[in-house]
């Protein structure tokens, strides 16, 4: 859960992103945003720029995420077609449907998401070096405890990749960019209440299943304020989310204070560890034969890596993705036979002898890349 334990990104800042454009590696148009709101004309390098060296001190609205991926029905994803307002709260659920957040931030050490359905709510508050996930649904809070020495990257771990906010989502996209991402502005827009400009990324590659993916970023204090990524399958944004209503005052220090409900079963999980500090307790040749491999690139790479074995001790989460990929339907080639999603904005294959490989295109190249040395 990036949002709540890696500064850089929620200030939005895209540093390597900006540089790139900027230095030339990728086509940005000339054009600039009209001025049709009564906003001064920014071009698609100065917009860059303002998100790089935008500032965010504080920040509370409302976030409204919709996700139409074409997965299929499986038991466990909740959420209900894109366009249905979803009444499970879990953090599962997420991945389909359309689903309303609260956010609250005040620092790199005080945030907080809360997913709202009409079945209850789920949290994951961040308050110093206490990190609670709650689920009102339930009645369970897990506390976690945030080193105070480091900056606690992926401290928290959500059993979905989403992204959040659209600051979150913004990021994920201009980390994308290269020589094969055309980059240009699109005139303005209204957002949560505010003016933004619109930033617009296009794929140069034919292969990838993303057409493009428009950013509209607050006039004044340039995070931000939507994203939606359209597939080449669909009219519609495949995926969206974006503030419904924003405000950048500083929130009231009571919504980080988290106290479990009396009928609440808290679990104690000790002091959370980065990726890295994980990571180096393995052995060698067990963090080299997981480590994944970068098949292609731009837009059209796809990632292949092996799943590590699920122990006796596996956590509710792996066990409900397990119950997941038996919805799946299965596939068989030249790559062996597994489970594969063919959805809108990207393609899965979870092989039976325990690879897996993800792109933003169609199956067909996720087999190539299984086969390639």
């Amino acid at each position: 859960m990036s949002f709540f334990t890696e500064h850089t990104r929620v200030r939005w800042a895209i540093p390597v992103a900006a540089v790139a454009v900027i230095g030339g590696t990728t086509f940005v148009t000339s054009r600039t945003a009209n001025a049709d709101a009564g906003l001064a004309p920014r071009t698609a390098a100065q917009l860059l720029v303002d998100v790089q060296q935008a500032q965010l001190e504080s920040l509370s609205g409302t976030v409204v995420q919709t996700a139409d991926l074409g997965l299929p029905q499986i038991p466990g994803l909740g959420g209900g077609a894109a366009g249905s307002t979803g009444a499970d709260p879990s953090l599962t659920s997420i991945v389909s449907g359309t689903h309303t957040w609260r956010v609250w931030f005040a620092g790199p050490t005080q945030q907080r998401l809360a997913l709202v359905g009409s079945l209850g709510e789920s949290d994951i508050v961040r308050n110093g070096s206490d990190l609670w996930v709650w689920s009102s649904k339930d009645k369970t809070a897990v506390h976690h405890t945030v080193p105070a020495a480091t900056d606690a990257k992926r401290a928290a771990t959500a059993p979905t990749e989403l992204p959040k906010t659209p600051g979150d989502a913004a990021q994920m996209a201009l980390a994308l960019m290269g020589k094969s991402t055309d980059v240009s502005t699109s005139g303005t827009a209204v957002v949560g209440g505010r003016q933004a400009y619109e930033l617009v990324l296009k794929p140069k590659e034919a292969t990838t299943r993303v057409a493009q993916v428009r950013i509209a970023i607050d006039s004044e204090k340039h995070i931000p304020l939507r994203v939606q990524i359209y597939s080449t399958k669909i009219a519609n944004p495949a995926f969206e989310v974006g503030f419904s209503s924003v405000d950048f005052a500083a929130p009231d220090g009571r919504q980080f204070a988290f106290n479990p409900p009396a009928d609440t079963k808290v679990t104690e999980s000790g002091t959370l560890k980065g990726g890295q500090q994980a990571a180096a307790t393995a052995a060698p040749a067990a963090r080299a034969a997981l480590a994944p491999k970068v098949v292609g690139s731009g837009w059209s790479s796809v990632v292949v890596a092996t799943v590590p074995q699920q122990d006796a001790q596996a956590s509710r989460e792996q066990r409900q993705l397990a119950g997941i990929l038996a919805a799946i339907p299965r596939e068989s080639g030249a790559w062996g036979s597994g489970r594969v999603i063919d959805g809108t904005l990207f393609s899965a294959v979870l092989t039976d002898d325990g690879r897996v490989a993800v792109g933003a295109v169609a199956p067909e190249q996720l087999y190539a890349a299984l086969t390639a040395p």
